[in-house]
């Protein structure tokens, strides 16, 4: 019995220094102020925020309470500096870990973003990287006519139909139509991308099914296991329900679609010979087709073409789903938050500016000049700033002995496999950098000096930063600058009910006005000033 007694007492004492002292006490994390009372302890406090998705502004206001540095639980913590912040974690390289493959591998197979080493994702990158370059997009022959067809014969018209009716416009449904458009028409080419602004009713069930996936996250990102278990019993549709995985797969099968077809029209060049008109070439799909193949013919030399895609078809559409997505979610969230912005009638001095500037442009299809327009380019800006598509965590792993916090606040010799992060919520918000952080104000990116606009610029995060910052950047800069473009270049627009909008979700940013609206605009046609 005292043998049990002595065993069941070194356990006990075994467990209260590795759960209680260790953590709180003898750990370089002890040094991090805690953001609960709890996080020492256990992950429950912050699995809480982050299911009831209250997660980015819980943590920003740890970060005002405490500095620079938090933590959120034993093993993770939270960073809001540029230096022992995003410089060390983002632009040094810390790893991903499976947090991101947990949700954004498709077809089983891993995209560029979803890779979690810094190898694989590098090899990636390379293969389609300078496709997206903005001298690439400025000197393309084919985007100039995608973005007219979209916005000059689609959308607007569209617009001008909805205008004439009086009807109120839900804008986050027209975002969301023309990004995909956008994104799929340089991604497959035109005849193979979507055309959901023509097919609203398409493109209101692709989209809210998209959009209610999302608050399901929660459990493969942060509790995998949990989530293997429930399937082995068979009892996952009580924590994700089963038109969860149906929605996943009909977006499969539609990027497979454009996929396929993209794929016809490169089979038809290489038996014919015969080049479509360039809009209608598949850009990126064939960029990281012809990566694959040779790097594939380095180690199979004889492998014909036809075989290749069959072998690497899912390799191919996971990468693309991963970029169509990304590209219209992340868009989409800005243009609408942009747009209930210059509407508000305390900002219409900055949508008379937008449009005078607008009127003494060039065509739509000149993006070099249109991307060089100040006022747009600020009001962009401006609008990402504050109401960034990605505002939550996007953790990293760290190194065995990493150190972390700005100077003065370093802390040194780390655990490898911390859970760090750093969120554009917060960055975004440094008063010192951004001053009156909470107003929508384009003039700070219009009068800034040169030395605030370097600091703006080190602050600012809305792609992210290092190996790992957004490969579609300038293609998002590109087509929002376009959509606005032409929409006030033709309509003035009056926002219908004046209760703000708010940030609802975690990680992706969802703007949620009232009773469940979005953003509800009154379009006037009116000629540019």
């Amino acid at each position: 019995m005292a043998i049990i007694q002595l065993v069941a007492g070194s356990l006990i004492l075994i467990a209260v220094y590795h759960f209680i002292i260790e953590p709180t006490f003898i750990s370089p994390l002890s040094k991090i102020p805690a953001a609960h009372w709890s996080a020492p302890l256990s992950r429950a406090w912050i699995l809480y925020e982050r299911l009831q998705r209250r997660e980015t502004h819980t943590i920003h206001e740890a970060h005002q309470r405490l500095g620079p540095m938090v933590r959120i639980a034993p093993n993770e913590v939270s960073v809001n500096s540029v230096d022992g912040g995003l410089k060390s974690v983002y632009v040094g390289g810390f790893e991903k870990g499976n947090w991101y493959s947990n949700v954004f591998t498709n077809y089983g197979i891993e995209p560029m973003f979803a890779m979690s080493q810094h190898g694989p994702h590098s090899k990636r990158k390379r293969m389609v990287s300078n496709i997206y370059a903005k001298s690439t997009l400025q000197s393309s022959t084919g985007l100039p006519t995608i973005t007219s067809v979209l916005l000059t014969d689609r959308l607007i018209p569209r617009l001008r139909e909805l205008s004439k009716s009086g009807q109120i416009v839900e804008f986050y449904d027209i975002f969301s139509a023309i990004t995909t458009d956008f994104v799929s028409s340089y991604v497959f080419g035109l005849k193979s991308g979507s055309n959901y602004v023509e097919h609203p009713e398409m493109n209101r069930k692709f989209f809210r099914d998209y959009k209610a996936r999302q608050m399901y996250q929660f459990w493969p990102q942060e509790l995998p296991d949990f989530c293997n278990f429930m399937k082995r019993l068979g009892l996952l549709d009580l924590v994700i329900p089963y038109w969860v995985n149906s929605a996943n797969n009909d977006i499969e099968d539609w990027i497979l679609s454009m996929c396929d077809n993209a794929e016809a029209t490169l089979n038809s060049i290489e038996k014919t010979g015969k080049k479509p008109n360039p809009e209608d070439y598949p850009t990126v799909y064939a960029q990281l087709r012809e990566a694959l193949i040779k790097e594939t013919t380095k180690t199979q030399q004889d492998l014909p073409i036809d075989q290749f895609v069959k072998t690497q078809r899912l390799t191919i559409a996971s990468e693309m789903l991963d970029h169509t997505l990304a590209g219209f979610d992340t868009s989409s969230i800005t243009l609408t938050f942009l747009a209930w912005q210059l509407s508000r009638s305390e900002n219409k001095v900055w949508q008379d500016k937008l449009r005078s500037e607008i009127a003494k442009a060039p065509d739509v299809r000149d993006g070099k000049a249109i991307d060089a327009l100040p006022v747009l380019h600020a009001i962009i800006m401006e609008t990402l700033r504050l109401h960034a598509a990605i505002p939550g965590n996007q953790p990293r792993i760290t190194p065995i002995g990493a150190s972390l916090g700005p100077p003065g606040s370093v802390v040194s010799g780390l655990p490898g496999n911390v859970r760090v992060q750093a969120q554009a919520w917060s960055l975004h918000r440094n008063p010192d950098v951004f001053p009156d952080p909470e107003a929508w104000r384009p003039d700070r990116w219009l009068e800034a000096t040169e030395a605030q606009q370097r600091e703006m610029t080190r602050w600012f995060w809305a792609f992210g930063s290092g190996g790992r910052m957004c490969v579609g950047s300038n293609l998002a800069m590109y087509d929002m600058k376009a959509i606005v473009f032409s929409i006030w270049g033709a309509f003035k627009t009056e926002l219908v009910d004046g209760e703000g909008m708010v940030h609802a979700g975690t990680y992706v940013a969802e703007p949620v006005g009232k009773d469940g609206k979005y953003c509800l605009l009154r379009l006037d046609a009116s000629p540019a000033i």
